[in-house]
């Protein structure tokens, strides 16, 4: 069973920007096409961004297009989320996920494994 283990949150101000790291306790991590997932208070949870097991594709929340970067490194078993230019709207708990499975990575029904979340809070 893969466990996730995310980090990176934290408090910054309008504009500013942070990286979110997921690590995967497993050796197939490569296997495993990765997501972002974000959940802010009294809201459910949403897509943010998802990359393939290759890396070779990638998808994003419309709102976050130009902003966010998903990435993965598969030598280091660790997927990543580069967020620039953040708003008071991006602040929630940050989760990241694995997923076997390649039908709709927006969807996060297709996601079997999650961390534990991470809080980003953006505010001045």
């Amino acid at each position: 069973q893969v466990q996730l283990v995310e980090s990176g949150g934290g408090l910054v101000q309008p504009g500013g920007s942070l990286r979110l790291s997921c690590v995967a306790s497993t050796r197939t991590f490569s296997r495993y096409n990765m997501a972002w997932f974000r959940q802010a208070p009294g809201k459910e949870r949403e897509f943010v961004a998802a990359i393939t097991w290759t890396g070779g594709k990638t998808y994003n929340r419309n709102s976050v297009k130009g902003r966010f970067t998903i990435s993965r490194d598969n030598a280091e078993n660790t997927a990543y989320l580069q967020m620039n230019s953040l708003k008071p709207e991006d602040t929630a708990v940050y989760y990241c996920a694995a997923s076997i499975r390649y039908r709709d990575l927006t969807d996060e029904t297709e996601y079997d494994t999650w961390g534990q979340g991470t809080q980003v809070t953006v505010s001045s």
